[in-house]
């Protein structure tokens, strides 16, 4: 199916998968390649049409998944004699925010317990160009009948992999800027040929994170960079109009990818 055109959505569903099946997908096809807090996740699924010829019944294939971080996943079982055929394509993750106090960043009236925070999404490439916004809907529709106690959402995009929230802008999230979360780290290299290392990762080695000190301790030219403030979200399950009367934080234009601004390496001389 080409990306240009609209999947066909009478063959998608999604399900609840374990944690297991999601951490398989997001650490291999996810651009993260890392596993993350999981309380749910959901799987989207494909109608495939395949199916043995001594078998009768439906035929499916799993598509996609989503992790969220209230209760312990549940793990859909399938029989063999049924005659389904199913593929995983896709993942979506949601869990618990971090803070304490993450409600109450949204707005006074929420606690953390009401708050998920979605952390992974993937979905297979050749399905059409509204798959991913498609299953995220899909899985608000998911939890608000199977986690009743759950009012909002929050995510982040990161415009340091070049996201700037498109496909929560595709979904009528409310965007509130890049500042509520402040990150004010940095991340360093050490060697030219060397990877990113966070700036919490370089103190935990050299109990600083201050430049002059770090010269000092490495010892040779070295490099850092300020690391961009993600973008942040909020998609409100429950209770739209009495919540968003009470937003902590003011709704914001959405941002573009060509806004996002280059990240400027500095070049430290020992």
């Amino acid at each position: 199916m080409s990306e240009d055109k609209y999947c066909d959505t009478s063959k998608l569903y999604v399900k609840e998968i374990t944690k297991s099946m999601a951490k398989k997908m997001v650490v291999k096809y996810h651009y993260s390649h890392l596993w993350t807090k999981c309380s749910v996740a959901l799987g989207l699924f494909h109608d495939t049409g395949k199916q043995h010829s001594f078998f009768s019944g439906n035929t499916e294939e799993l598509i996609g998944v989503c992790v969220s971080g209230v209760q312990t996943c549940a793990l859909p079982i399938y029989s063999f004699f049924s005659g389904n055929t199913e593929e995983l394509i896709g993942v979506c993750v949601y869990g618990d925010p971090i803070g304490r106090h993450s409600g109450g960043s949204i707005s006074e009236s929420l606690d953390r317990k009401q708050v998920l925070e979605l952390t992974r999404l993937y979905v297979h490439d050749g399905y059409g160009s509204n798959i991913e916004s498609w299953f995220i809907s899909q899985t608000f529709k998911w939890l608000r009948k199977n986690f009743s106690s759950i009012e909002a959402l929050i995510s982040y995009a990161d415009p340091k992999e070049g996201h700037a929230g498109t496909i929560y802008q595709a979904t009528n999230w409310i965007y509130q800027g890049n500042s509520i979360r402040p990150n004010d780290t940095y991340s360093f290299k050490l060697k030219p040929d060397d990877d990113w290392i966070h700036g919490r990762t370089l103190a935990n080695t050299y109990r600083t994170n201050d430049i002059e000190k770090l010269k000092k301790k490495i010892g040779h030219t070295f490099w850092y960079r300020v690391e961009p403030l993600k973008h942040r979200y909020v998609y409100l399950l429950k209770n739209r109009r009495k919540l968003i009367k009470n937003l902590k934080h003011p709704i914001k234009p959405y941002p573009k990818v060509d806004d996002l601004d280059d990240m400027i390496v500095t070049k430290v001389v020992v």
